[in-house]
């Protein structure tokens, strides 16, 4: 019995010394075999030849311990600083500039100018030029001739069924003799009876009014009415000169806003030749030869002899572009209700190639609607080159075509329908 516990004794301090041995043994492996942790700066610099190899360093270049024995690793290496120098030429014709040289731009790049760099100028200090908002094209585009410009807004309350127009100013007015006193009458057309007016400014081409008024209109005709603002001059003897006016139809897309926009348009001067026999039109031209396309503005037309009919009278304009008297398209104006002296400002384009200039024409064609979808010609004008027309019409089209990209007006007479 004594015998099996001595061996029973001995084999669990063999299992025990065992381990430790086992312990030992690993212990030793791994100081042997891990890298120490901590990294040793090196006192001398590598040569740049070597930084640019990339030689690594072996654990016998570093100091032995304090206990005399060498631990390998892979030691820390600070790059060093290298010594200012000039452009160094590489490849190609390259050249690249060392870090501690001061900047120069290269020969192939643009020197910036000091105002082109967010603002700064060459003293350091912001450019207050570069900061100002966009000006407004309409504070400073204004053509040749030019009669004055005016602003106004223009809305409508549905609920009260009242058409609100605000008169805020004009500019550049041209009166017979200076200096001009101002004063504008407000109609609201086919009504010539009834307007109002604002009070006269004095001495002076570009009044500020700020005024106010309230028209009241039914809410079905609205869309059909046209506002005119005529500008008059007031001289000592209190006579009124008519400097200029401006024709505002009222459509959809004005009233629908639910803001309150500033509208801005040219004086247009009063036309004082009496309408021809059938009434007469005024458009606008222009023919854009890099698109190929054709405008055509409807603007006005006056004087026309209606077809006596107990309904109340529309009328609209048909634009119909021919070539070589064949239809190729057609397009119609909003039909404007009980004025023989209809405003429209409404445009149309065609699709025309400059080769076919030669060739084709213009008809606008004014109709009164009649019962049952029917339609009567009032009258029409033809415009061309000289294979068609001919005088007014001719001149016209010569002009559209002499002044590319922009807009030609001119009135016209209408001549019966064939």
């Amino acid at each position: 019995m004594s015998e099996q516990v001595a061996i029973v004794v001995g084999a669990v301090v063999g299992g025990l010394l065992l381990l430790l041995f086992v312990g030992a043994l690993g212990y030793y492996l791994w100081r042997k075999l891990c890298p120490p942790t901590a990294y040793e700066e090196l006192t001398g610099a590598p040569s740049p030849t070597a930084r640019t190899e990339h030689t690594f360093l072996r654990s016998s270049a570093a100091p032995q311990a304090k206990g005399g024995s060498k631990e390998q690793g892979v030691p820390f290496v600070v790059p060093p600083s290298l010594p200012s120098r000039d452009w160094m030429t590489l490849t190609r014709g390259k050249r690249v500039q060392d870090d501690g040289d001061r900047y120069l731009a290269p020969d192939f790049l643009p020197r910036p100018s000091f105002r082109s760099l967010a603002g700064v100028d060459a003293m350091g200090a912001l450019d207050p030029d570069l900061y100002k908002p966009p000006e407004d094209q309409s504070e400073t585009d204004f053509p040749e001739g030019c009669l004055g410009r005016l602003w106004f807004s223009v809305t409508y309350e549905p609920e009260a069924e009242r058409l609100l127009v605000g008169l805020i100013r004009a500019q550049r007015l041209r009166a017979p003799a200076d200096p001009c006193s101002p004063l504008v009458e407000l109609h609201l057309l086919p009504d010539e009876r009834r307007f109002l007016q604002s009070r006269p400014k004095r001495k002076t081409d570009n009044p500020q009014f700020d005024e106010s008024f309230v028209f009241q209109v039914s809410s079905r005709t609205v869309t059909q009415r046209i506002l005119r603002f005529s500008v008059y001059h007031v001289d000592k003897q209190k006579k009124h000169h008519l400097l200029g006016q401006v024709l505002f139809p009222l459509k959809d897309e004005v009233l629908t806003s639910d803001s309150r926009p500033v509208f801005w348009r040219d004086l247009e001067a009063e036309n004082l030749e009496p309408p021809s026999e059938f009434g007469d039109i005024q458009f606008s031209l222009s023919y854009n030869d890099y698109l190929g396309r054709l405008t055509v503005v409807v603007l006005r037309a006056k004087g026309l002899k209606f077809l006596e009919e107990r309904n109340i009278v529309s009328v609209y304009v048909k634009v119909s572009l021919m070539n070589h008297n064949k239809f190729i398209k057609s397009k119609k104006t909003s039909a404007v209700l009980g004025s023989p002296n209809p405003v429209y400002n409404e445009t149309f384009s065609f699709k025309v190639d400059p080769v076919e200039l030669d060739t084709a024409s213009l008809s606008l064609t004014v109709l009164q609607t009649l019962e049952g979808d029917k339609s009567h010609h009032l009258g029409r004008v033809v415009v061309g080159p000289f294979m068609y027309t001919r005088g007014k019409e001719l001149e016209h089209w010569n002009k559209m075509i002499n002044k590319p990209k922009e807009m030609v007006k001119q009135w016209h007479a209408l001549c019966p329908s064939t």
